[in-house]
């Protein structure tokens, strides 16, 4: 498969480019970036070509891979999808539901496959954990805390704009989602959401299954309180996602396998672009709720 990278910043250089350029099924044909000099540098480390024109590189790929903010991602997304190209995309899919909409409905009327790369879904012992998990019955309910010192420490994505603005609940909210959706079944209802401190919110949610949920989620915890957790009680006891320390090109690998068999195959891969925009329609629900919140 050819494969176009769209996208210059810290992550394509810390984890789509090395993962595209190591990947055995896919030609990585060449980067596109909205400052063509970082292209050029990104190109040549990987031994690859850089495109002036975005559109030049869609014809020239079966597939791209995209690391940009979301609302850049979601109209090239679609613009890639019409050109027919299959798509790894990353999380959040979008900044709105309608632009995250417009995304799949493109998918869908192209043909083409989707996936979104929700990182703990592609490590090898976490996707395992939430598949043994979703697979019991009786969870009564579960506490996810996603903290990061992406503003507190010396962090490569410190100085993202669309992170300054959208906050923790954009993005480290989808990782949490991501675990608990497949488990406990769709949220319900988006039952509270406040403000913690710093860009910090805490949600409570209600989920199909019956049970219920917590998410705390932060950019801006001090470097030594970061981490992930998620904590899952019912009938069958009480478990913990185990921690690992693979890192994001192993597990963008994996989401590159992914995409190739549900192009081969046809058939949608759970992390696709209709589960991306599931994601993105729960946390416009929350965002809206702690925009209504007194601070």
């Amino acid at each position: 498969m050819r494969i176009g990278l769209l996208g210059t910043g810290p992550w394509a250089r810390i984890a789509h480019a090395p993962a595209l350029s190591g990947h055995g099924e896919l030609d990585f044909v060449g980067v596109w970036g909205r400052r063509a000099d970082a292209a050029k540098e990104l190109a040549d480390e990987h031994g690859t070509r850089a495109y002036d024109d975005v559109d030049a590189l869609l014809a020239d790929v079966d597939a791209v891979a995209v690391a940009l903010p979301p609302a850049v991602q979601a109209p090239l997304a679609v613009r890639a999808a019409r050109a027919g190209c299959h798509l790894l995309l990353d999380k959040p899919l979008a900044a709105t539901v309608e632009e995250g909409r417009a995304v799949v409905e493109a998918v869908k009327s192209a043909g083409v496959a989707s996936v979104v790369f929700f990182t703990t879904r592609f490590v090898a012992e976490t996707e395992a954990w939430i598949g043994e998990q979703a697979g019991k019955e009786g969870w009564f309910t579960a506490r996810a805390q996603w903290l990061g010192s992406v503003f507190t420490s010396d962090s490569p994505f410190a100085d993202s704009p669309w992170r300054r603005e959208k906050g923790a609940l954009w993005d480290v909210g989808p990782h949490a989602l991501s675990v608990l959706l497949p488990v406990l079944g769709d949220v319900r209802k988006v039952a509270a959401a406040v403000h913690g401190p710093g860009d910090t919110v805490h949600l409570v949610l209600q989920h199909a299954s019956g049970a219920s949920s917590t998410l705390t989620l932060s950019l801006t915890a001090p470097p030594a309180a970061a981490g992930a957790v998620v904590e899952l009680r019912g009938t069958a006891g009480v478990t913990l996602l185990p921690e690992t320390s693979e890192g994001a090109v192993p597990a963008l690998v994996r989401a590159a396998d992914a995409l190739l068999d549900a192009a081969r195959t046809g058939s949608p891969h759970p992390c696709d672009a209709a589960f991306g925009l599931r994601v993105t329609e729960i946390l416009a629900t929350a965002d809206e709720l702690l925009s209504g919140e007194a601070r």
